[in-house]
């Protein structure tokens, strides 16, 4: 289970950016794919000066001994191009009247190659880490070129023709020894990717053609046995000098699994905290784990009957999306709109105008029998709704919270958020919008500010 949980993480991280809303293959922003852990041919990268990488290096910290052993696998897409050939009929123009264009090949007529991606796997198992002291280990990359045919059931006569180029590289694997006298134990443990597909002129010129031959959303899934990983985002301080001499090249690797165990890392080329997780309301992949699913949920549904086939003529993936969307009954919906993980319990003592200040005794906020606090400390004096105050601005540097120093106003509420801080929700006296407004059922433009920000006025002042 644990496996599929870190199999998951890494499965989001190989697909992200691999198709964006709106899905369709003519959006601009579908057509320059392929930005996150890309390794380019060696080739092409040392013509175009560097640039482009040909290699992605990872290195990380090991707690072991001499029976520890390590489980490596190297993730990435090898693309491939995808083309769609029906007959061409006899009175076919290049342009058809939607204004889609065609191109014809072997008396077929062909609609635009499209970039889809297999997934690629080398990994390497039950590696000593004696025996990475003693040497590396270097595990050949080796896909070939290939080219696939297929006819659908209910299209005879259409062609789906899948290609592929070849792709060459190697995998290096090594460890040595961290001198440290907090633990004598400690090695550091490197993953070296390579790309050296050989390149020919005329794709170095195009990047287009050079991403069939690179390794893309390239990552590293580390497994260790009898040992355990150190986190290079919380080290302990004892070990930060080895962690900071780690090298990590256009990558990151981070701890997964459940919190607080050390045995899995994964290397990533997105910036991931460690521990990351897959929300469980998320039905399924949207290729983009920075949107929040209901929003794209609720786009894809707004989308009209022709871009949604053009979604279903395009990448198998996508129309799963699709029909996963479409699905969704009104419940996975509605677990979609927000959920709270994890809140933190409030104080019992409460800490007069202080911005950290908690509610006393909160155990869950907002709960069905939540209600506001009904008074806030100010300067030692009691102030509830209704009261007047003045309003002195200085725990942020807003030009417009500056302009209303000084200001008489009226506290509307007295409000908290999800970090337990207490605000005083106010509205000003000399608001000109006053008039636009009926106070007895909309109070009008709100302003909120810190207890310590606002000076109680005595009745009648």
């Amino acid at each position: 289970m644990k496996m599929e949980k870190v199999k998951e993480i890494a499965s989001a991280v190989l697909y992200e950016g691999y198709l964006l809303y709106p899905y369709r293959h003519s959006a601009i922003k579908n057509r320059q794919r392929w930005t996150f852990g890309v390794v380019y041919p060696r080739e092409y990268s040392e013509a175009n000066g560097g640039i482009e990488p040909w290699n992605m290096h990872t290195e990380c910290l090991i707690t072991g001994q001499p029976t520890t052993s390590l489980d490596i696998t190297v993730n990435f897409l090898h693309l491939l191009t995808r083309s769609v050939a029906q007959p061409v009929p006899a009175n076919t123009r290049e342009q058809d009247a939607n204004g889609q264009k065609h191109f014809l090949m072997a008396g077929l007529l062909a609609y635009e190659p499209w970039e889809e991606g297999i997934e690629r796997e080398v990994s390497v198992e039950h590696v000593p880490l004696r025996e990475l002291l003693a040497r590396p280990r270097r595990v050949d990359i080796a896909f070939p070129s290939g080219r696939m045919v297929e006819h659908p059931a209910n299209e005879p006569d259409t062609e789906i023709v899948r290609e592929q180029q070849m792709l060459a590289g190697a995998v290096t694997i090594a460890a040595e020894r961290v001198p440290n006298q907090h633990d004598a134990n400690l090695y550091r443990l490197s993953v070296h990717i390579e790309n050296t597909t050989p390149a020919g002129s005329a794709e170095q010129e195009r990047r287009d053609a050079i991403l069939l031959q690179s390794f893309i959303s390239t990552h590293t899934i580390l497994r260790v046995s009898e040992g355990s990983f150190l986190s290079l985002l919380e080290t302990p301080d004892e070990l930060q000098d080895a962690a900071r001499d780690c090298q990590n090249r256009r990558t990151w690797p981070v701890l997964v699994g459940e919190q607080g165990e050390q045995d899995t890392m994964l290397s990533s080329p997105i910036i991931l905290y460690d521990y990351p997780q897959i929300a469980p309301e998320s039905p399924g992949t949207l290729f983009d784990g920075t949107e929040i699913d209901e929003i794209l949920t609720l786009r894809i549904l707004t989308l009209s009957d022709e871009e949604k086939d053009e979604m279903r003529q395009g990448d198998p993936r996508v129309r799963e999306l699709l029909e996963r969307t479409e699905a969704l009954t009104s419940e996975q919906f509605m677990q979609l709109h927000g959920t709270i993980r994890k809140l933190r319990s409030g104080e019992t003592e409460q800490v007069e105008g202080s911005q950290n200040t908690p509610l006393a005794r909160l155990q869950q906020y907002p709960g069905e029998d939540y209600l506001p606090p009904a008074v806030v400390k100010i300067a030692g004096k009691e102030a509830r709704v209704g009261d007047a105050v003045r309003l002195h601005p200085k725990a942020r540097s807003d030009v417009f919270d500056l302009l209303l120093d000084g200001k008489t106003a009226r506290i509307e509420a007295i409000q908290q958020d999800f970090e337990n801080r207490l605000y005083v929700v106010v509205t000003i006296d000399d608001d000109p919008g006053r008039e636009q407004w009926d106070e007895r059922v909309m109070p009008g433009h709100r302003f909120f500010f810190f207890p310590e920000e606002v000076e109680l006025l005595e009745a009648g002042a």
